[in-house]
């Protein structure tokens, strides 16, 4: 599966002199994890998550305490250019959404803007992972049919039968029919793995 079948869009952004307080309206109204930062032509120069909306924001509350907490004495950053990442990972729309995910996974990474040149066209996050595994294995198994109707091949030659992601698909057909089937259905959201028996 490429990364822009994946990815969410349009993009929510914001720009890198929106204050920290409107960056936390923005994530909280549209649900999402984090926020490319933008310059004044739209370039990506930065991303903001939660965790940099969420650091130095909360005042200690003297209820919790016995003795009063010293408090800081530096404010708390007010811009969002002040606590976003700088040096952001990206990916591109015609990646492989399995590279993207290993990556994710081994860095921690929880959230990836698309760029097509330099402009923004999606972000992948987590959720967006997760939500096409979740897919249910009867709309995954119409979806490889259609995919293998489409290309032009008979989908009767096929038998397709999905279970927690994994498609088998059975039929008599030659080298070169097996191999198009196989790479069709690896494309379908929600598969994990491909298996084709003759």
């Amino acid at each position: 599966m490429l990364v822009r079948e994946a990815m969410t869009s349009p993009v929510v952004t914001i720009p890198r002199t929106a204050t920290v307080r409107q960056a936390i309206r923005v994530l909280h109204e549209h649900n999402v994890t984090a926020l490319p930062v933008v310059d004044e032509p739209g370039r990506l120069v930065g991303i903001v998550s939660e965790m940099d909306l969420l650091r130095n924001v909360f005042e200690h509350d003297p209820r919790a305490f016995v003795r009063p907490v010293a408090t800081k004495a530096t404010p708390a950053p007010r811009e969002v250019e002040e606590v976003m990442t700088r040096d952001v990972v990206t990916a591109r729309p015609n990646g492989d959404v399995a590279l993207l995910a290993e990556m994710m996974m081994k860095t921690r990474i929880k959230s990836v803007p698309v760029l097509d040149g330099s402009a923004i066209v999606g972000i992948v996050s987590r959720r967006d992972l997760i939500a096409i595994l979740a897919r249910g294995d009867a709309r995954i198994r119409d979806d490889v049919l259609a995919a293998i109707s489409e290309y032009g091949m008979d989908d009767s030659t096929w038998d397709v039968s999905v279970r927690e992601g994994v498609v088998e698909l059975r039929g008599e057909a030659d080298e070169l029919a097996r191999r198009v089937a196989d790479v069709l259905a690896r494309t379908v959201p929600g598969v994990t793995r491909v298996s084709i028996h003759t």
